[in-house]
Formats: structure tokens, C-alpha cells, sequence
């Protein structure tokens, strides 16, 4: 498992973009969909919400459970992939391409997000 080393990674193991036209994007990891089995069911928080740093935002329900999603910064909801809404498979299929989760405007950006490196030895316990 290979995690793109242009993003940062929270401790819940959500990824994070750098900004691209006032927003950055956000999805589960590898290491998270490869835990979750097959996702059949994702609830995203709605275009104009405010997400907190480390607050749940959102649900992931896969045949084995329900996880919460964790939004890794704080801001406003800029869009959401109503792709992933309609095949949630995506999660699991393209983790880290086709299956992000949603944009985020940040207002906010906590100090212990990871890098690539990081998150991969903090993944191997």
C-alpha cells in the first residue's frame, strides 16, 4: 500500500489535498477502505455545512460496520463527490482518486496532520 506523498493524513485516517481554486480535498486512506471491507452506504456532510477539525462529519457503512467519518480540518463543505454518494464503492475501489469524500474551503488546519512517511509508520503500529 502506497500512500501519495503529496497529501497529509490524519490520525483517523482521512487524507487531505493541498488546495486547488480555494479548496482542498478529503477521503478515507487505503489503510482505512482495506478495514472497512466493501463500503455499501456513505453519508457526507451537505454543501455549505461547517466541519471541525477531528469532529465527525459523516458515516461510512460497510458490510462488517459503521465507521464516522472525521473531517481533518476545519471549514466550510464546498462540494461533495456524488459519485461515491450513488457507488460507494468507489471507496474502496479508488481510495484516493474517484473515491474522495468532499471539498473543503479550510478556515483552520490543526499542527499534528501527517506526511505520507508519517502516516505509513503510524499505520504499522
Amino acid at each position: 500500500m502506497s500512500n501519495p506523498q503529496q497529501l497529509r493524513y490524519s490520525k483517523e485516517h482521512e487524507w487531505l489535498s493541498g488546495a486547488q481554486d480555494g479548496a482542498s480535498t478529503v477521503g478515507i486512506t487505503e489503510h482505512a477502505a482495506n478495514a472497512l471491507g466493501d463500503v455499501v452506504f456513505v453519508q457526507l456532510p451537505e454543501v455549505g455545512d461547517s466541519v471541525t477539525a477531528g469532529e465527525t462529519c459523516g458515516e461510512l457503512e460497510s458490510t462488517k460496520s459503521v465507521s464516522d467519518l472525521y473531517s481533518p480540518v476545519s471549514g466550510e463543505v464546498a462540494e461533495i463527490n456524488e459519485d461515491v454518494v450513488n457507488d460507494p464503492s468507489l471507496v474502496n475501489s479508488a481510495p484516493f482518486e474517484g473515491g474522495w469524500l468532499f471539498r473543503v474551503k479550510i478556515t483552520d488546519e490543526p499542527a499534528d496532520l501527517l506526511s505520507a512517511d508519517e502516516y505509513t509508520a503510524f499505520t504499522a503500529g
